[in-house]
């Protein structure tokens, strides 16, 4: 693994098939998550992309944990983490790992409003995104942002195994159940001002969204007031070259890694 200094943070990164010379992909995670909990969830869907470096024409897969989360540091900083913030820690790193090189961006949840900001303040950057579970957005964020300052609160009031009892309380959309049991890959004394951070945060407009050009596919999933199909459904409708794929059911959400190497890899066998 490596680590890049930027503004406020180190970011910890790895780089898969690093020797190959397939396309350029940049992974990203959600929410109090990283690259190691989104693996134990079934998230890491760049395990579907060929990594044997030594085919013609396979991927290298950039795999990174966001500021304040999983072995990336932050600091006590709310801004640090709306995601427009994110996005300049992305761009910096992409310039650091594939200097020049147009990548593909996938990203669940988080990960979906910081390539979204990337994508609309350097379109070049991007050859094709995936966007996975697109979070609460306009005018559904207000409501989202009252759930995390109140997640914040009560983890200053009586700790972060609270939030996790009350995150365990709550029922999973039906694609995601059975997944395993994880708690926040971030330190208890950040995670408040991490959430507080995410309170603030929203996608870009949607006229800068309506003019991103790059190929998107759109993966989201039912029944997640978090997440809600609202979004995806829109974000569908707003980009001009989309793809929308509903999943019901975690047999379906066993297809997306097979779906982002479609997407990446088009063509390929």
């Amino acid at each position: 693994m490596s680590s890049l200094s930027v503004p406020g943070a180190v970011i910890d990164f790895d780089l898969r098939g690093q020797d190959a010379t397939g396309p350029a992909v940049v992974q990203l995670h959600g929410l109090t998550s990283s690259r190691a909990r989104d693996r134990t969830l079934g998230l890491d869907l760049g395990r579907g992309l060929a990594m044997d470096g030594t085919r013609d024409g396979a991927p290298r897969v950039l795999r990174y944990d966001a500021r304040g989360h999983g072995l990336s540091s932050g600091r006590l900083v709310a801004d640090d983490y709306r995601w427009d913030r994110l996005a300049d820690d992305l761009l910096l790193l992409l310039d650091h790992v594939f200097p020049g090189e147009s990548v593909h961006g996938v990203g669940p949840s988080m990960g979906t409003g910081t390539l979204l900001h990337a994508a609309t303040v350097a379109p070049a950057r991007f050859d094709g995104l995936t966007l996975v579970v697109p979070p609460t957005a306009w005018e559904t964020r207000r409501q989202q942002a009252s759930t995390y300052e109140a997640g914040a609160r009560l983890i200053e009031d009586h700790g972060i195994a609270a939030f996790v009892a009350l995150g365990d309380a709550a029922l999973p959309p039906p694609a995601a159940a059975g997944a395993p049991r994880t708690v926040p890959d971030v330190a208890e004394a950040l995670l408040p001002t991490v959430l507080r951070g995410a309170a603030t945060a929203d996608f870009p407009e949607r006229a800068a969204i309506a003019a991103l050009s790059v190929p998107t596919l759109v993966l989201a999933w039912t029944d997640d007031p978090s997440h809600p199909l609202s979004t995806a459904e829109e974000l569908h409708a707003l980009l001009p070259c989309s793809e929308l794929v509903v999943a019901a059911t975690s047999d379906e959400i066993e297809e997306w890694p097979e779906l982002l190497a479609a997407h990446v890899t088009p063509g390929a066998s």
